[in-house]
């Protein structure tokens, strides 16, 4: 089973996504970059905000993950990164290169779909 760890902008978290519902209900209809689990039991366990600009705290955040899952046995075997990042981060190359090197499992950019396309049509 995959446990998969959302890693999501802190201020678009705290100020735009309202409990960042369109990467749920992406994964619960398994739509966008969450199309990969269509046929796979896969689960969330858990959203990190990247601990503010310019995101120096994100091995922090990611290690604060891991401690606070450790006493249940959860640990993520997949980590997605939010398109509040990987679409509108100006930290998100320096942010992903970190990630990637500390996280130690696969980490894919992209979860949910629903950006517009054209805001004013």
């Amino acid at each position: 089973m995959d446990k998969i760890l959302i890693v999501g902008c802190k201020n678009a978290m705290d100020d735009i996504c309202i409990g960042c519902s369109r990467c749920l209900v992406a994964f619960n209809r398994r739509q966008g970059v969450f199309e990969i689990y269509e046929d796979t039991d896969a689960e969330i366990m858990g959203i990190v905000g990247c601990g503010g600009c310019p995101a120096s705290a994100i091995v922090t955040r990611l290690m604060q993950a891991k401690l606070w899952n450790a006493p249940m046995n959860e640990k993520p075997t997949v980590l997605h990164i939010a398109p509040c990042i990987s679409e509108q981060c100006p930290s998100k190359e320096d942010l992903i290169k970190k990630i990637v090197a500390k996280a130690g499992i696969k980490v894919i950019e992209g979860t949910h779909p629903y950006a517009p396309s054209n805001i004013f049509a």
